[in-house]
């Protein structure tokens, strides 16, 4: 009986019928009572819902479970957060833990950051890693750690060692940027642009800005896209713009290139970039003003000049090798050098990337920085260019890492827009953000709070420095640049434990690769250094 029952009303069809029989029973009693109005519209909005998703045609859940197959759709929209809260642990990072991105927020807000009885971390798991400290600690009297940059330019910049990441705006909200740079005046620090230019955001409080080119050359392009040095000098001069950076690729999406579908074209993104309004603003995956190594080293030396004499580098993420060492060759050829080099992370963010280019394209940041300052070594040129990295960067001990494989500065993007209130929600690319750092929606925006936010940017960046003097004073050292590989362990897969001196790739001696003979040189070098050429980024020979 119930089976026959269930084949001429499904039971998956019992809330649309309940729904009729509320609208219809309601209906009974305004016309008879003239009570039930709310009832009766609801219940109609009810059975309303129910006919269109036994109408519509794109989603079979809907058909097949009307009303009540909506249930689904909400809650994947509020996995994410369900997650975030509810099931994964204080240490499990998707991309950031809980745990990281609790650092941020209460150093942001300067709450204390001290935990209570032990460490959450198994420190017998394998990739475990640790710093070795001193038995006679230093004790320094500032935590404000700076490295000058373009020592030989006619105007050098002396820079922290952790600064803003390159976020355009666009990407992020006019509040956002006025939020960041004021942050960055007060501490002293820099912020990157990010390709899509300066917008009047940036200049509003001053602070210290590095000016990305990519492959669009926003604010020094043509009509036709392609690079204009007129519009180039005008921004470059600006006495804010302390550091010009070439971007070759990004860590999140390299080789991709990029489109601003037409709508997001505001008229204040249309003024930044020099497109017009409206319209699709298309990033080229390549650049057109060179096509060889020599011709960027040449194009490298044109910038600086056409700044006035800034430092001038560029930022890539390490793909084919023989492509960097074909740079690194025309360096050697040309003589010309960049006054820095930005290696960002395959772990790097953005706004919205392919699924297979977030996870399968480009190298890790240790990988890539370790073959940046490698190769620059056995160049002869490592005294002459600086290294900065990007890529999942939240903690003192996170710098301090990497500084010692091989950075100079570290560049932090996620990091400061948790600072700015970010809750990992990971809709960025929707334009719902909901704390108002990544969207263009003029109401949303206004949950970021300027001054507030600006407070809690300087307070991060004052803090994760404080802590890294902390570090630096338990190693023995006098600044962070003196911590070396050495100094960081790391529990491997046999449970043995070694120093990221041991294993990571051999440190080339100072010039081993200006010698005739690579033989015997680590493999990536014998193979690939005698086969990259100054003139093609085309691998050479059989």
């Amino acid at each position: 009986m119930l089976h026959t029952l269930n084949s001429i009303f499904p039971i998956r069809y019992t809330v649309l019928g309940l729904s009729a029989f509320a609208f219809l029973l309601s209906g009974f009693s305004v016309v008879v009572f003239g009570v039930a109005w709310g009832t009766l519209l609801l219940s109609a909005l009810l059975v309303g819902v129910g006919v269109y998703d036994l109408r519509q045609t794109k989603r079979s859940i809907l058909r097949n479970y009307p009303i009540i197959g909506h249930i689904r759709f909400m809650l994947e929209f509020v996995r994410p957060e369900i997650r975030q809260y509810f099931i994964e642990s204080d240490n499990e990072a998707t991309p950031f833990s809980r745990s990281q991105r609790s650092l941020v927020y209460q150093r942001a807000k300067t709450e204390p950051d001290k935990r209570p009885f032990g460490t959450q971390l198994d420190v017998h798991a394998e990739g475990y890693e640790w710093m070795n400290h001193s038995v006679a600690p230093t004790k320094l009297a500032s935590h404000d750690f700076r490295i000058t940059i373009g020592a030989d330019t006619a105007q050098p910049y002396n820079a922290s060692v952790f600064n803003i990441s390159a976020m355009s705006f666009g990407a992020l909200s006019a509040n956002a940027i006025l939020a960041l740079n004021a942050g960055a005046k007060r501490g002293g620090f820099a912020h990157d642009t990010g390709e899509g230019s300066i917008s009047v955001h940036h200049r509003v409080h001053g602070g210290d800005l590095v000016w990305e080119v990519a492959s669009g050359y926003f604010g020094c392009r043509n009509d036709d896209g392609s690079f204009n040095p007129d519009k180039f000098a005008a921004n470059a001069r600006d006495p804010q713009v302390k550091l010009i950076e070439l971007k070759l690729s990004q860590g999140a999406k390299p080789g991709h290139g990029g489109m601003l579908p037409g709508p997001k074209v505001t008229a204040e993104i249309a003024a930044a970039r020099g497109v017009p309004e409206g319209v699709d603003c298309i990033s080229p995956a390549a650049h057109s003003a060179f096509s060889t190594p020599v011709e960027m080293m040449q194009f490298i030396a044109r910038l600086r000049e056409l700044s006035g004499g800034k430092p001038t580098g560029f930022k890539l993420c390490i793909g084919h090798p023989w492509e960097w060492f074909a740079m690194v060759k025309a360096m050697l050829e040309t003589g010309i050098t960049p006054d820095f080099i930005v290696v960002d992370g395959a772990e790097g963010g953005t706004g919205a990337a392919p699924l297979e280019f977030t996870d399968h394209v480009g190298s890790p940041l240790q990988e890539g920085l370790l073959l940046v300052h490698n190769t620059l070594r056995g160049a002869g040129l490592r005294e002459r260019i600086k290294i900065g990295c990007a890529g999942k960067v939240v903690s003192a001990f996170d710098i301090a890492r990497l500084m010692a494989l091989g950075a100079d500065w570290c560049n932090s993007a996620r990091g400061f827009m948790f600072a700015l209130g970010c809750i990992q929600a990971q809709h960025c690319h929707t334009g719902a953000c909901p704390t108002g750092v990544t969207t263009q929606d003029p109401l949303r925006q206004q949950s970021l709070v300027v001054p507030d936010k600006a407070e809690r940017v300087y307070n991060f960046h004052q803090q994760t420095l404080y802590a890294l003097k902390e570090l630096v004073q338990a190693a023995g050292v006098l600044h962070p640049s003196e911590i070396t590989a050495h100094h960081i362990v790391r529990r491997s897969t046999d449970h043995k434990v070694k120093s990221l001196a041991q294993l990571i790739l051999t440190q080339l001696p100072n010039g081993a690769l200006l010698h005739d003979s690579v033989a015997a040189l680590p493999l990536i070098y014998r193979h690939t250094w005698p086969r990259a050429s100054a003139r093609s980024f085309a691998l050479q020979g059989d």
